[in-house]
C-alpha cells in the first residue's frame, strides 16, 4: 500500500470513528428504568397484560407485572406508557446497509470508498434503529465493512441495531454477487474466510436475481460438490447457511444438503415448501420488493426499464409462494431487501412487509411473531431477544394501538428502547 493511499485510509477511518462516537449513548450498568402503565404484549401467545410495569436494570428486564403489584425503586427513571402497547423491538432479517441497486442512485455510489461506505452504513443503521428495528441480519456487504460496523455498535462507538452478518455473498462465476469462486474447495475457503472475520451466517446465491442482467432466476448453477461442501464447512463451524434463491430446482438441491434458509423464494413450488416444513428450513420472503408498493421506491432510485421488467416478472409468483408458505406452515422470518426505514406505501418497508403477511393469510399475531420472536428463533438468539421477558435484553418499542388486533398499529411507533437505552421518545401531540 502506498503512503498516500494509507494516509487517505487512515483519515477515512478517523472520520468514521469521530462520527460514530458523536452519536453513541452508553447506559450505566446499574441504571434503572420503569416503563409504567402500558399494555405489554406477549408475542409468544398474543396475550396482553394491561396497566403493566416493565422494570429494567442496565440492559435487561428484571420484572414485569401489573402496576398494582410492582414496586418501582425510588432511583428508577419512570417513563409513562399509558395508552401504548409495548412490543419487542422489530427485527429485519434481509438488510444491506451498503445497498446499491441498478439506476441513478446506484451509479452515484460506484466509486464509493470503503470509508465513505462505512459512514453511509452507520447512518443507515442509526435510521433503522430509530424506526423501531432493534436487530438486523446483514446478508451481503463488502470489504468487511459490516464487521467493522457491528464492532463499533457493540462497543458503543456507533448507534444502531444488533447485527448478525453473513459477510460477502459467495457465488459461482457469473452468479448473483461479487465474491465469485468455482469448485468445492474454493467455496470451502471462501466460507472459512467469512467465518474467520466473524460471520454468523454464510450466504450464497444458488440462482439468478432481479438486479442481474445475466443469469436465470429459476436456474441452478452450483454443482452438488460445491453446494454440499460449503454447507458442510459452515455447519462444522456452527454457522448457518442461507441462500438467495428463486429456483425450485436449486431449492431441492440445497435442501438435500441441509440448507437452513432461503431468501425471496420467488418461484418455489409446493413440493419445495412441503420439504421446507419437514426440515424446518426458514423463508425470508422480502415480499415488499416485488409488489406494487415498491414502484415509488424504484422511481426514487431511478431504476432502469429492464430492472422494472424483471421485478414485474416475479411479482405474481412471489405473492403466490408467500400465500402457500403461510398456509402450509413454513417457518417465516421478516426481511425486506430495502432499508428497514425506507418509505413503502406510507410506512416503513419493515412495517409494510408485516402488513403484507396479513394480506397473504397470516393473523396479526403471526405477523408480529414473524417480526420478533421468529427471527430470534431463526438466529438461535431467543434466549436474549425476541420477546418482552424477564432476563432478556430490554429491546422494546411502543405503539398507539393493539397490534394483535391490527398489524397496522406498527405504523404508530413513537418510542424505541435498545438494551435499556431510550433511543427515541416522540413528544406527545399538543392538545387543540
Amino acid at each position: 500500500m502506498s503512503k498516500s493511499i494509507l494516509n487517505r485510509w487512515l483519515r477515512g477511518c478517523a472520520l468514521m470513528v469521530a462520527f460514530a462516537a458523536s452519536t453513541a449513548v452508553a447506559a450505566p450498568a446499574d441504571k434503572r428504568v420503569a416503563l409504567v402503565g402500558g399494555s405489554v404484549v406477549s408475542v409468544e401467545n398474543g396475550t396482553t397484560l394491561n396497566d403493566a410495569v416493565v422494570l429494567i436494570e442496565g440492559e435487561r428486564i428484571v420484572q414485569i407485572g401489573p402496576r398494582a403489584s410492582v414496586v418501582v425503586p425510588q432511583d428508577a427513571e419512570v417513563v409513562p406508557m399509558d395508552g401504548r402497547w409495548l412490543i419487542p423491538g422489530l427485527m429485519n432479517m434481509h438488510v444491506h446497509f451498503g445497498l446499491k441497486l441498478p439506476g441513478a442512485a446506484g451509479a452515484e455510489l460506484q466509486n464509493e470508498t470503503d470509508a465513505q461506505q462505512a459512514l453511509r452504513m452507520a447512518a443507515n443503521a442509526r435510521r433503522s434503529l430509530h424506526a423501531g428495528v432493534t436487530t438486523v441480519r446483514l446478508v451481503a456487504e463488502s470489504h468487511g465493512n459490516d464487521f467493522a460496523l457491528r464492532r463499533a455498535i457493540e462497543r458503543g462507538e456507533a448507534v444502531g441495531p444488533r447485527i448478525e452478518t453473513a459477510g460477502e455473498l459467495i457465488v459461482p462465476t457469473g452468479g448473483h454477487g461479487f465474491l465469485e469462486v468455482d469448485g468445492p474447495y474454493a467455496f470451502a475457503r471462501a466460507a472459512r474466510e467469512q467465518i474467520k472475520q466473524g460471520a454468523s451466517w454464510i450466504k450464497i446465491a444458488i440462482s439468478g436475481g432481479i438486479s442481474d442482467v445475466h443469469g436465470d432466476i429459476a436456474a441452478a448453477p452450483m454443482t452438488n460438490d460445491e453446494l454440499s461442501t460449503l454447507i458442510e464447512v459452515a455447519h462444522r463451524n456452527g454457522v448457518r447457511v442461507t441462500a438467495h434463491n428463486g429456483s425450485p430446482e436449486a431449492a431441492m438441491q440445497a435442501l438435500e444438503y441441509g440448507i437452513d434458509c432461503f431468501e425471496h423464494g420467488y418461484h418455489l413450488t409446493e413440493p419445495v415448501l412441503r420439504r421446507m416444513v419437514q426440515q424446518k428450513a426458514w423463508l425470508v420472503p422480502t415480499i415488499v420488493v416485488s409488489q406494487p408498493g415498491a414502484k415509488d421506491f424504484y422511481r426514487r432510485i431511478g431504476s432502469p426499464d429492464w430492472y422494472l421488467a424483471r421485478v414485474d416478472s416475479v411479482g405474481r409468483d412471489h405473492w403466490a409462494v408467500l400465500q402457500s408458505a403461510i398456509r402450509m406452515g413454513v417457518p417465516i422470518a421478516l426481511g425486506t431487501d430495502q432499508f428497514p426505514f425506507e418509505d413503502n406505501e406510507g410506512t416503513t418497508a419493515t412495517v409494510r412487509e408485516a402488513e403484507l403477511y396479513v394480506d397473504a393469510g397470516m393473523t396479526p399475531v403471526q405477523a408480529l411473531q414473524a417480526a420478533t420472536i421468529q427471527p430470534a428463533r431463526m438466529m438461535r438468539r431467543d434466549a436474549d431477544i425476541g420477546s418482552i421477558t424477564v432476563g432478556k435484553y430490554a429491546d422494546i418499542v411502543a405503539v398507539r394501538a393493539d397490534p394483535t388486533k391490527d398489524i397496522s398499529a406498527l405504523r404508530t411507533i413513537d418510542f424505541v428502547m435498545k438494551g435499556g437505552d431510550v433511543v427515541r421518545h416522540d413528544a406527545p401531540a399538543a392538545a387543540h
